[in-house]
């Protein structure tokens, strides 16, 4: 299924996992012949908002559509070194009646037209009193993510900005890194101080790096 209605020739267009009627569980996009299908050497899930992309609130635009400085770097080592690149979403505005669903993959068709293509996205369009299992912080979104790449959460590595996305892949049972949302460096241990095996970057490039070298 194509992201929009003209396919971008350049771009590998994920497949669809359904319309997810079930409200508790997420929508999943996954690439046909990337990474994940020659057993890759581990994975790393970017948190879409603040993490791989500069945060919108509720964006459905394309055009809004900017990476965070050091990220293109970052995909380029893991891409070389055999790991999969995977996205998680957390969109609430999809519950509100904000944005749809076909916004919500306009989006993620421009960032891999800029970044390159991910192995999979998984994305909560729940909101906070839906009930669901896979907002962040509760674990099913990171957990569904490592089942689509066929990997065990050991050998995936989330990095993200939020106390959420964090406290989903360590319940989950990743590893996770954490960066700033804005540019500058990391003051300190993240927030808060339960989330005491979580490492800390600087930026994307320095989030891959220590994602390789765990």
């Amino acid at each position: 299924m194509a992201y929009l209605r003209e396919p971008v020739p350049a771009v590998p267009q994920p497949r669809s996992c359904g319309e997810c009627t079930d409200r508790s569980g997420p929508w999943l996009f996954t690439r046909s012949g990337g990474a994940a299908a020659d057993g890759p050497t581990g994975a790393v899930l970017f948190g879409r908002d603040g993490a791989l992309l500069q945060a919108v609130a509720r964006n459905g635009d394309p055009a809004m559509v900017h990476p965070m400085a050091g990220v293109r770097a970052a995909l380029a080592v893991l891409r070389g070194a055999g790991v999969a690149p995977g996205v998680l979403s957390n969109q609430p505005g999809v519950a509100r009646g904000l944005i749809g669903r076909g916004q919500v993959e306009a989006v993620q068709a421009r960032a891999e037209e800029m970044l390159g293509p991910f192995d999979v996205w998984a994305v909560c369009p729940h909101g906070p009193h839906d009930g669901c299992l896979c907002r962040p912080p509760a674990p099913a979104l990171a957990a569904a993510a490592c089942r689509a790449l066929g990997l065990p959460p050991s050998r995936v590595t989330v990095i993200g900005c939020s106390d959420s996305v964090i406290a989903a892949a360590l319940a989950a049972g990743a590893h996770a890194i954490r960066v700033p949302e804005a540019a500058g460096p990391v003051a300190g241990p993240c927030p808060p101080c339960t989330l005491t095996v979580c490492r800390v970057a600087d930026g994307p490039e320095q989030a891959a790096d220590l994602a390789l070298r765990r």
